[in-house]
């Protein structure tokens, strides 16, 4: 099944203007997959009408992303999807999203173990395919699995990662780099 033709009502949805920059997060209140657009909640001044953006919508079981033109529709707001391009090597774009994340659970040879005390992280940005934090007084190696919890908005997210790369940053902190393995 094509992306496109997903059912995407009821989703967080994180709309950024062609350059990165974070211009909204909402969620969507209508998927119509016919004209591949989506209506989604409208806050004022935020986005302007016929201009390009790019859309990521956190669904399970990943994210996905698309190029949309902003269309104005009654109270609301409608984004025209078309699929995105690949860009410098990448298959997903990564945005900036500087928020407040936990690790709770561990992933050992495919069974998950509750940590007593869930370490704070900071999730730097977010791609469809995984995302980048910053974990001050802890080390983590390359191939370690767990669950991180954080907040999209209002949505609360939990997300079965995977280490991909670790670069220390030599201040007693490291950023890790992270494939998803699933989203809820």
């Amino acid at each position: 099944m094509s992306a496109l033709a997903a059912d995407y009502t009821m989703q967080t949805v994180l709309i950024y203007d062609t350059d990165g920059k974070h211009l909204i997060t909402t969620y969507v209140l209508m998927h119509e997959k016919d004209t591949k657009q989506i209506i989604v909640e409208t806050l004022p001044d935020c986005l302007k009408l016929n201009n390009n953006c790019k859309v990521m919508i956190l669904s399970a079981p990943v994210p996905v992303e698309f190029d949309g033109k902003i269309k104005r529709l009654g109270n609301g707001l409608c984004i025209a999807m078309f699929q995105g391009q690949e860009r410098d090597g990448r298959s997903s774009e990564r945005y900036s999203i500087n928020t407040p994340a936990q690790i709770s659970t561990l992933v050992v040879d495919g069974q998950q173990h509750q940590i007593q005390t869930p370490i704070k992280v900071m999730l730097m940005n977010i791609s469809t395919t995984g995302l980048r934090f910053r974990a001050p007084f802890y080390s983590f190696e390359v191939g370690d699995q767990f669950q991180m919890d954080f907040s999209v908005g209002t949505n609360q997210k939990k997300a079965v990662v995977k280490v991909m790369n670790a670069v220390d940053n030599g201040s007693e902190s490291s950023d890790y780099g992270c494939r998803f393995i699933a989203v809820q």
